[in-house]
């Protein structure tokens, strides 16, 4: 193999390019990104870098050094616009061909957005920077969607000074993930700090003085930030024959097709583990999953299954939120140990006979760490 094309240049391309290194690749490495920006971390958008506790450059995730160490054929600034698979081509805006015999898709998502103009969203060290700059004491923010993104920047924001209003279409925000009870204790920890938290109200379009209700009232505010979720990166690759079904569909090995890989935020691959497709958008899986996949390229004829469990973390006010496994289409909840109401505890989660996940709010990480084990083995619910 002489030429291998990694197309993404944030933190999963940025790890499967130094995987392919370290495991002796010697060839040819073009890593292709559409930011002008060094790989950097996101994470610390929503928290460090909104909350001025960090600048830019703590968020770079390698050095000048480091980078020139991988021998990159780094191409920044350059957005990918197509691809030919049976000539084995990455088509890129400036019209040129980057050929290759091994390809490892990164290219994340990007975030939805509604009608309308004027509002903010968080994806890109940009984003956080344009926010930051317009947050302050006495400043109205709306923040439309509840979901871990748009909770982060509620809290941040709170501390900030400014008035909150959190916008969110479900009755009780993040239950399809860590179920009511968990979903309601996170609410209130928002409104106990002065956060207007509504939900169950749908939003028509973004206004020049706040957010349109469907309802037709104004919600005012000074800054909007929209954090519904987000579409993976895959029109690029319209017409390649790859199958693209909410993010690029992957194997068990994270294959997409012969030679073709795809990893982190962008792919859509089956985790034995759990026995379903999955796309998780979360840091951890993003660099462990690049990792498999430059494993497996390099090795096609013994290639691993990536059968991870999932984490994330996140930080609201005082609260720490750590989570293991794979909490979506859960059947049941149970609070394992500590108190719902002092916002220190651990919940276990269940699917069919097996235990799928556990998430812990206000605990040592200690007391989750062992859950994470027990779903990499299969334990059944009342084992």
């Amino acid at each position: 193999m002489k030429h291998v094309v990694v197309v993404g240049a944030s933190a999963a391309g940025l790890a499967a390019a130094e995987k392919l290194r370290r495991e002796g690749y010697a060839g040819t490495l073009t890593l292709i990104g559409e930011e002008l920006d060094v790989p950097y971390d996101r994470p610390p958008l929503s928290k460090q870098i909104l909350a001025s506790e960090w600048e830019a450059h703590r968020l770079l995730l390698r050095t000048e050094e480091q980078l020139a160490a991988l021998r990159l054929d780094l191409r920044l600034g350059v957005r990918a616009t197509g691809l030919d698979r049976d000539a084995q081509a990455v088509e890129l805006a400036t019209g040129e061909r980057v050929h290759y015999d091994g390809l490892i898709i990164a290219t994340g998502v990007r975030p939805r957005v509604l009608p309308g103009q004027g509002a903010h969203v968080l994806r890109t060290v940009g984003d956080a920077l344009r926010l930051r700059a317009r947050l302050g004491p006495g400043r109205r923010l709306v923040v439309v969607g509840a979901g871990f993104l748009g909770a982060e920047t509620a809290a941040v924001a709170r501390g900030l000074g400014c008035e909150v209003t959190v916008l969110e279409p479900a009755p009780v925000p993040l239950a399809h993930a860590v179920g009511e009870q968990v979903g309601r204790v996170l609410s209130d920890a928002h409104r106990d700090r002065g956060v207007d938290l509504r939900c169950g109200v749908a939003v028509a379009a973004i206004a020049a003085g706040g957010v349109y209700l469907a309802d037709g009232e104004l919600v005012e505010a000074d800054e909007v930030l929209v954090a519904i979720g987000s579409l993976p990166n895959t029109e690029w690759l319209a017409g390649s024959g790859l199958e693209l079904d909410n993010g690029v569909v992957c194997d068990e090995h994270t294959q997409a097709a012969p030679g073709v890989y795809a990893a982190g935020d962008v792919s859509r691959w089956f985790n034995p583990l759990f026995g379903e497709l999955m796309r998780i958008e979360h840091r951890t899986n993003a660099a462990e999953q690049a990792m498999a996949a430059a494993q497996n390229l390099l090795n096609p004829q013994v290639p691993k299954p990536f059968a991870p469990v999932p984490y994330f973390w996140s930080d609201q006010y005082d609260m720490k939120i750590h989570a293991y496994g794979y909490l979506r289409g859960h059947e049941a909840v149970e609070i394992v140990d500590g108190d719902l109401r002092q916002r220190r505890f651990l919940a276990a989660y269940r699917k069919g006979d097996r235990v799928v996940g556990a998430l812990s709010v206000g605990m040592p990480p200690k007391a989750i760490r062992p859950w994470r084990q027990a779903i990499a083995a299969g334990t059944t619910w009342s084992s």
